[in-house]
């Protein structure tokens, strides 16, 4: 999995407090296998601590971090822009930006519901429209859209817009690999099941009395008696965009443990 040479754009890669997401997960993992990579996030001084962290574990990294916002094309294209300009090409695009919003046709405005769909699904629209062209040309890509086991079945909670946004984005994903695979661009989706990540406590802890239920609760939704963590996360993502994975295409990969398999469905 050497990704040696290789330009890595990662979008959603930041880290608030330092602490390990999936999408700084994967930026270290990238970072591991030899890419140089580019860390975009809507807060400049998360995509910087997340700079910290890769340096500190790699400190021969080529990073570049940069302020973005996925919901906004002339953002993205900025971003975009500025990749190529430094790095010259982006052989994998990663699309990490998702946001659990809670509640359904009764609590939510159309507003939200809208709002929902933007950040988790057409946030990756946009960065592939700017993206897919330098990859056309260079005639290799790799997109790997970061989705949901949410986006596949009924998990249990009340998030009928991400788990909607989330199997658009499978869908996306699927529609992009038989477009352009002959064109030398394969596209594939990861859905992460129950995982240990920062992202856990921030938005889904309000479904539980407290904090120590859930992390006891999604334990117990494994299959392995235990959830995934962030680096499981990173790992898949460079399998799928390494030349291990060339003829891997169009794939919805769940890393949940077997919870998708699982027969019975759990209730919150």
């Amino acid at each position: 999995m050497n990704l040696t040479g290789r330009t890595a754009a990662v979008f959603g890669g930041g880290s608030t407090d330092g602490e390990i997401t999936n999408g700084l997960a994967s930026a270290l993992a990238y970072a591991g296998a030899g890419a140089s990579i580019a860390i975009v996030d809507l807060h400049a001084e998360s995509a910087e601590r997340a700079r910290d962290t890769v340096l500190d574990r790699f400190p021969e990294a080529d990073v570049l971090t940069l302020q973005g916002d996925v919901t906004d094309t002339e953002s993205v294209a900025d971003c975009v822009g500025q990749i190529l300009s430094l790095k010259e090409r982006i052989d994998v695009l990663h699309n990490n930006v998702g946001v659990a919003t809670m509640g359904g046709p009764l609590e939510l405005e159309v507003e939200e519901w809208e709002r929902a769909l933007s950040l988790n699904l057409t946030s990756a629209f946009i960065t592939v429209k700017h993206v897919l062209p330098g990859m056309l040309d260079q005639g290799r890509g790799s997109i790997i859209n970061i989705a949901s086991v949410g986006g596949m079945r009924y998990v249990g909670y009340n998030y009928p817009a991400y788990a909607a946004a989330k199997a658009g984005l499978i869908q996306f994903t699927s529609h992009l690999a038989v477009q352009y695979g002959r064109q030398g661009i394969r596209a594939n989706s990861i859905s992460p099941g129950f995982i240990a990540s920062p992202m856990m406590f921030q938005q889904i802890t309000g479904n539980y009395s407290s904090a120590e239920e859930m992390v006891d609760a999604r334990n117990q939704l494994s299959p392995t008696g235990a959830m995934g963590t962030p680096t499981d996360i990173g790992t898949a993502s460079v399998f799928l965009a390494s030349d291990g994975a060339r003829y891997i295409n169009g794939v919805c990969l769940p890393v949940d443990g077997g919870f998708i398999e699982q027969a019975s469905l759990p209730m919150v």
